[in-house]
């Protein structure tokens, strides 16, 4: 029943979360993956960066995401996501649950979960990586407690798990912070450090070795591997220019949950003598200082935190009795669940609506049908569309940050948006022809200034900007199109 109720939480939750901008470009690598049969490492949907390498670490969770288009079209991508974050929120609960051994108490668990994971539910890879992240504790909480060959589970996991997404780095750092905690056998208040039997510690340590090895079964091996490293020591500009790669607002939302569940655990500590096991300390350390950095890891603090309060929160209210249960509530409650599952789940025309909201629609459309000649410069956020929906026209710069910020590109796409050089240096450099922007870009109050740029289409989302001196009299027939519509 609890389980049912997390389910309706979680399509409630992600039903209006369709129009993910990232979520455009990581389908359209999913279709040529799915259609070539080959795995692109060099940049293939810009002409910026002169098909610069580039490491496909998402390849496989691209895929799926295709998978799920090409059986329903939106349809299929929204139930994709429905159903990852259902299994999210139950594994979680599984989780909580054996950590903690009180399965009413594990509910709040997974509701902490949920919390710190709505800064994160979107049509993307990062929902199958966070997955395999609450996997692997799972499977180290069954191999330390009960049978060691849990352990052996781990090579396989992060075989798929290094294809899938780059948090498999924070998951083999987790795992290589257990095997280090349990060597030690302390006590200083509180704080308990309780050691391995060696037997155990010996198979965790082939476990480690062997995942260390697979990782390497990827299409650009080393690469691939400390791919994300490089992202956060080599891509600062993504790092610091990024919204969810920005420090949390501590007064906000999840920035005040997450010192609420800290506080929480340091009065449960005090105020019942509980005791910290010295890996929670670390662990929670690791995801406190990780969500603290970026917004995006939230996600991952909710995560690793769950677990821990469930076990402080054990005591606080009395176990799952099966003979205590009340059958026909429950079941009451779980069809009620099932019709509210099949209420929320988004419409075809609600998923269009959504993608005519977010995207620029209109404006593709309107680049389409009067031909206009590339080069294009496009908003950042809508290159990914841009992928997908015009394939045509290579784009300027997308949500790939990566490579346009090892190529220079992003720096100069950065200074000429934000009005920090002279707006002609770009445009001459790359030989643009017209550009599309949000209206609410600077440079969009700016263009119309320059001599030889016309405004030829306009809605109250996004604006298309013509040279006329290199469409000449192809330009002067554009008459300004303005769209009330989004």
């Amino acid at each position: 029943m609890l389980s049912c109720l997390l389910s309706v939480l979680g399509v409630l939750t992600v039903r209006s979360r369709f129009d993910d901008p990232d979520m455009w470009w990581h389908l359209k690598t999913g279709q040529i993956i799915w259609t070539t049969h080959t795995i692109p490492t060099t940049d293939i949907f810009s002409y910026t960066t002169n098909h610069h390498a580039w490491v496909p670490h998402e390849w496989l969770a691209q895929t799926l995401i295709y998978g799920a288009y090409r059986l329903g079209g939106y349809s299929g991508l929204m139930l994709g996501l429905c159903l990852s974050t259902i299994v999210l929120l139950i594994v979680g609960y599984v989780l909580c649950t054996l950590y903690s051994g009180n399965a009413k108490v594990a509910f709040l668990g997974a509701m902490a979960i949920w919390f710190f994971a709505t800064a994160g539910l979107a049509i993307r890879p990062q929902m199958i990586g966070y997955l395999l992240l609450i996997i692997e504790l799972l499977l180290m909480q069954l191999g330390r407690t009960g049978n060691p060959r849990w352990f052996f589970f781990l090579p396989p996991l992060f075989a798929v798990w290094v294809n899938c997404h780059g948090s498999f780095f924070l998951g083999l750092l987790l795992a290589f912070a257990f095997l280090f905690c349990s060597f030690f056998n302390f006590r200083i208040g509180s704080l308990v450090a309780l050691p391995w039997d060696p037997h155990r510690r010996k198979m965790l340590m082939l476990a480690l070795l062997f995942s260390a090895v697979v990782l390497f079964l990827n299409p650009v091996g080393a690469k691939q591997v400390f791919y994300p490293l490089n992202t956060l020591f080599h891509q600062p500009i993504g790092l610091s220019q990024s919204e969810e790669w920005m420090p949390p607002t501590m007064t906000g939302g999840r920035g005040l949950g997450l010192l609420i569940v800290l506080g929480c655990m340091f009065l449960l500590v005090i105020a019942q003598r509980s005791d910290l096991f010295w890996d929670e300390l670390v662990v929670l350390a690791l995801g406190t200082w990780l969500a603290a950095s970026h917004r995006r890891m939230l996600f991952v603090f909710g995560i690793l935190a769950a677990p821990v309060l469930s076990r402080l929160l054990s005591s606080c209210w009395d176990g799952y009795d099966a003979a205590r249960d009340r059958p026909l509530p429950n079941a009451v409650l779980i069809a009620v669940s099932l019709l509210v599952l099949t209420w929320g789940f988004p419409s075809r025309q609600n998923l269009t609506q959504q993608v005519d909201d977010g995207s620029p629609v209109k404006a593709v459309e309107f680049i389409q049908v009067h031909h206009l000649s590339a080069p294009m410069l496009n908003d950042y956020g809508y290159g990914g569309y841009l992928i997908w929906a015009a394939p045509e026209y290579p784009v300027f710069v997308d949500g790939r940050g990566d490579v346009f910020e090892w190529t220079g590109v992003l720096a100069q796409f950065g200074k000429w948006a934000l009005l920090q050089s002279n707006p002609n240096t770009l445009l001459d450099k790359y030989a643009i022809n017209f550009c599309l922007l949000t209206r609410t870009s600077p440079m969009a109050h700016v263009l119309p200034l320059l001599p030889n740029w016309k405004m030829v289409y306009s809605s109250n989302k996004s604006m298309i900007f013509v040279r006329t001196q290199d469409l000449g009299q192809t330009a002067q027939r554009l008459t300004p199109v303005s769209s009330s519509k989004k």
